[in-house]
C-alpha cells in the first residue's frame, strides 16, 4: 500500500515503513514512518512537544508545497532517541 498526498496525490510512503499509528499532529491522528519521498525540508527548529522538547523540520509534498507533518533532526531526551531522523505525517493529509 502506497500513502500518497491528500491534495495532489504524490506518493510520500509506503505501508512497509510504518513504525507507529500512535501518534498525534497538529490536526488530529499521526503516523510515525522510518522513510518518506517526494518532500521538501524547512529549516530545524525546537519545539515542546508531548514528549518533550525535540529539534524538528515541517515537511512538505515537493509537488503541490502542502504541509504535511514534520520530521525529527533531534531528540533532547535520551527515551526519544529513536524517533531522530523518523517523519511524522497527519493522518489528515494521507
Amino acid at each position: 500500500m502506497v500513502y500518497t498526498c491528500g491534495q495532489c496525490r504524490t506518493h510520500l510512503t509506503s505501508h512497509d515503513d510504518i513504525i507507529s499509528k500512535s501518534f498525534h499532529g497538529r490536526r488530529g491522528r499521526a503516523y510515525l514512518f522510518d522513510q518518506a519521498v517526494n518532500i521538501t525540508l524547512d529549516p530545524p527548529e525546537d519545539r515542546f512537544l508531548i514528549t518533550g522538547l525535540h529539534s524538528v523540520q515541517d515537511i512538505h509534498c515537493k509537488r503541490c508545497e502542502t504541509l504535511v507533518g514534520w520530521t525529527y533532526a533531534r531528540a533532547y531526551e535520551p527515551s526519544q532517541k529513536y524517533k531522530e531522523g523518523k517523519f511524522i505525517i497527519e493522518k489528515i493529509n494521507l
